[in-house]
C-alpha cells in the first residue's frame, strides 16, 4: 500500500534537514516540496515523500525529530492511501523535477571557438616555405 507523508516546516534548511533524516531512516521517496510564504511572515516548507505506510510512517517520525533540532515543525501527516484527485490536482503541482546531466562543450583553455594552433599570418608560411628550401639546400639530394 503506497502512502503519502507531509512535513512541513519553517525555513528551507529545516526543511532539508528533516527530508534527509527522512530517507536515511526509512525506504522512502522525496516526490515533492512546496514553499509558501505566509507562516508567521516566514518560509514555510512542505516535504512530500511517499513510499509503504510502515515506511513513510517512520521516515516522517525521524524527520519531525530532525526538523526539531534544527528549526520549527508546523504540521505533518501520514496519509495511508491518498485519493488518486490528491495526487492528481494537489500534489502534482509541486513534483520534484529531475534534472538531466548537463552535456559538456568540447572546447580547450585559452582558445577561442573557430581557431587553431595554426598563426593565420602570412610570415609564417614564407618562414615554412624558406626553411624547407634551405633544408634541400643543405641536402643537396643526399641523404645522411
Amino acid at each position: 500500500m503506497i502512502a503519502l507523508g507531509l512535513i512541513e516546516t519553517v525555513g528551507y534548511a529545516t526543511a532539508v534537514s528533516a527530508a534527509d533524516a527522512a530517507v536515511k531512516a526509512a525506504n522512502v521517496e522525496i516526490v515533492g516540496l512546496e514553499k509558501v510564504i505566509g507562516v508567521n511572515g516566514y518560509v514555510g516548507v512542505t516535504v512530500h515523500l511517499t513510499g509503504d505506510v510502515a515506511a513513510v510512517k517512520s521516515a516522517v517520525d525521524a524527520g519531525i525529530q530532525q526538523a526539531e533540532n534544527v528549526g520549527q515543525v508546523i504540521s505533518s501527516e501520514v496519509i495511508a492511501r491518498a485519493h488518486s484527485d490528491v495526487q492528481e490536482k494537489l500534489l502534482s503541482k509541486f513534483l520534484v523535477k529531475e534534472e538531466k546531466p548537463k552535456k559538456k562543450t568540447a572546447t580547450k583553455k585559452g582558445r577561442k571557438k573557430g581557431t587553431t594552433n595554426k598563426k593565420n599570418n602570412s610570415s609564417n608560411s614564407s618562414e615554412s616555405s624558406k626553411k624547407e628550401e634551405d633544408a634541400s639546400k643543405n641536402d643537396n639530394g643526399k641523404k645522411a
